[in-house]
């Protein structure tokens, strides 16, 4: 295949119906406490792996757990997936520190994600 190279799958991000009951759960599972606690997103970062919970899907608006995939060059990786027959849902945004996120579906509507750090 040819285009950017992917670094791998290093965060998948959860929704929960309830932030305070789901972060002891997680906790637990994972043997470390929250890197980021915020009301409108906890995360963990356990074993090269960053993993996220998000209350009610976030404005992503997920329903289910979606692995994002670290990418040197987004857009590049974006059109790749977009020509192989996915759909983008959500294109490229910025949200905080100069990384990029984005979403597309597979050809079964399955939910998959594209990070892109600075």
């Amino acid at each position: 295949m040819t285009g950017s190279s992917t670094e791998g799958i290093k965060t998948v991000l959860h929704p929960v119906s309830d932030l305070e009951r789901a972060k002891p759960v997680y906790a637990a599972l994972l043997g470390v406490a929250p890197t980021a606690d915020a009301d409108y997103y906890v995360g963990f970062d356990a074993e090269g792996q960053h993993i996220g919970l998000v209350p009610a899907g976030g404005p992503q608006s997920i329903t289910s757990p979606v692995a994002y995939w670290h990418v040197s060059d987004i857009e590049a990786k974006l059109a790749e997936v977009t020509a192989a027959g996915g759909a983008v849902k959500d294109s490229p945004r910025e949200v905080g520190g100069g990384r990029l996120v984005a979403s597309f579906t597979d050809p079964d509507g399955n939910v998959l994600g594209l990070v892109q750090d600075r």
